[in-house]
């Protein structure tokens, strides 16, 4: 009987425990003998799952869009590669097709059962992470992968020759051996796992809220509104997302401002639109019917507060007055119109950059993907070795789309490991034949973790430049 292989996963996470499925699922698939062990430094696979969407877990979205990540060329290429690979749990293929893409498919064929909210968010039927994580961890279990809690891998060293294996150093001294490595883990813990050499871009958090100049915010701390924000950089708009605004002491947070921050540079104006359904050539105009409109209502001269009463909160009311040098209880002049309309359109902040980076959703850094294959997240010239999910360079707005990359790339790796491991699997490659040409990589010592050589980062079409933010995910 032929000796099995062993296919480690380094990272409980999301893309972890897909990875393991897939890679698991394959294996089954080709009769093939290889073992599925998950590496996770904490007492428990999937933390990271239950701690999304305030609990509640948006692991997709009904309509991803490869444009909306970073470097999305090579996710657009991933996707591919992964619907090549097959549509059923297995790779089968079914007659019915299902959900319209392969992670949908993915958790459908696991039993999981959703439900859309706006913008196409995707959120478990029963409204908690945990029933996805049941889902995953339920699949693993029926697979026989096996998971290791509280082991934490601190280096993994490149096999010593063709046909040899992967080195995992384990944190408390002891070593273990896998024929194939899929590193599921965040950036900054991606960079001291792997070998030295891979270019590597710094994580640095985004997804997140944004400081601004605290004059106006202060007195909005903690009041939300729907309405929509501005990014202007020179004049020129950057960016504008709709949805709620959270003021907070020291900006603003909420939806719109987290996606915003992945694009936001200190010296960016930030402007607020209180009424996003309102063109701003008519708001003007808007003001003046209401006050006629008012004044016969009423039967007296209207003031301003009547004017924005109904309109926006009273505390908000109090900002966009004092920001124009009106008062609330001061009669309402129809030439007063005009910058009371300029200010409910946009009141401007001043981006001084991230606020409070504990709530950044993810980072933007990891493993550059020029060294990484798109059609098997595999790094170019260590073959059998896969970087997956946020040890990545890739990130993309909320909504879901964060955590479809991180199943996605996981279902990839795992299917293309066991491909590897067994060729009759159905992949081209044989055990030990490079994935293409890279630059020359070395063993990491088994001394003190070091930084890599190489964190140049080269900014995507859709990124600010290099200084601007990343922990950024999810």
């Amino acid at each position: 009987m032929r000796e099995a292989k062993t296919a480690a996963i380094i990272g409980g996470g999301a893309a972890g425990l897909a990875a393991a499925v897939a890679a698991a699922e394959a294996a089954r698939a080709a009769g093939a003998a290889v073992a599925v062990v998950v590496y996770e430094a904490f007492d428990r696979v999937g933390r990271s799952i239950l701690a999304t969407g305030n609990g509640r877990c948006n692991f997709s979205n009904a309509r991803p869009d490869a444009a909306l990540y970073r470097h999305g060329d090579f996710v657009a290429a991933a996707w591919e590669a992964l619907e090549a690979k097959g549509a059923g749990a297995e790779g089968d293929g079914a007659a019915d097709p299902g959900p319209a893409n392969a992670v949908l498919r993915f958790f459908a064929d696991h039993g999981l059962l959703w439900r859309e909210e706006g913008e196409g968010r995707l959120y478990p039927l029963a409204n908690k992470a945990t029933s996805v994580l049941d889902c995953l961890r339920a699949s693993c279990a029926a697979l026989g992968v096996e998971e290791r809690c509280g082991f934490s891998v601190a280096a993994v060293e490149p096999p010593r020759g063709p046909g040899r294996p992967f080195t995992l150093r384990l944190a408390d001294g002891r070593f273990e051996r896998a024929d194939a490595v899929i590193v599921a883990v965040g950036g900054a813990v991606a960079r001291n796992l792997l070998p030295e050499g891979l270019p590597f871009v710094e994580p640095v958090p985004t997804l997140g809220p944004l400081a601004t100049e605290t004059r106006w915010c202060r007195p909005l701390d903690n009041i939300r509104v729907r309405g929509a924000l501005v990014l202007r950089r020179g004049g020129a708009v950057m960016a504008r997302e709709l949805g709620e605004v959270m003021f907070r002491k020291y900006g603003v947070s909420g939806i719109a401002a987290f996606n915003l921050s992945r694009l936001a540079a200190v010296g960016d104006a930030l402007a607020v639109d209180f009424l996003p359904a309102l063109p701003a050539d008519r708001t003007e105009a808007f003001l003046r019917d209401r006050r006629k409109a008012l004044r016969a209502a009423l039967g007296r001269e209207v003031t301003w507060d009547d004017m924005l009463r109904g309109v926006v909160l009273a505390p908000v009311a109090d900002v966009l007055l004092a920001a124009v040098g009106l008062k609330g209880k001061t009669p309402a002049a129809a030439a007063e119109a005009a910058p009371v309309a300029a200010v409910l359109k946009g009141l401007t902040l001043p981006v001084e950059g991230l606020g409070d980076v504990r709530q950044c959703q993810v980072h933007r850094g990891g493993v550059a993907v020029e060294a990484v294959d798109a059609a098997s997240c595999e790094v170019r010239g260590v073959p059998g070795l896969y970087v997956v999910g946020e040890a990545l360079d890739v990130d993309a707005p909320c909504g879901g789309y964060n955590l479809h990359w991180a199943w996605a790339s996981g279902l990839l790796a795992g299917k293309s490991a066991v491909e590897r491991l067994a060729p009759s699997s159905g992949s081209e490659r044989g055990e030990g034949a490079p994935c293409s040409d890279s630059p020359r990589l070395v063993r990491r010592s088994a001394g003190p973790s070091q930084s890599l050589r190489n964190c140049a980062q080269t900014p995507s079409s859709r990124s600010e430049p290099a200084g601007s933010r990343k922990r950024g995910r999810r």
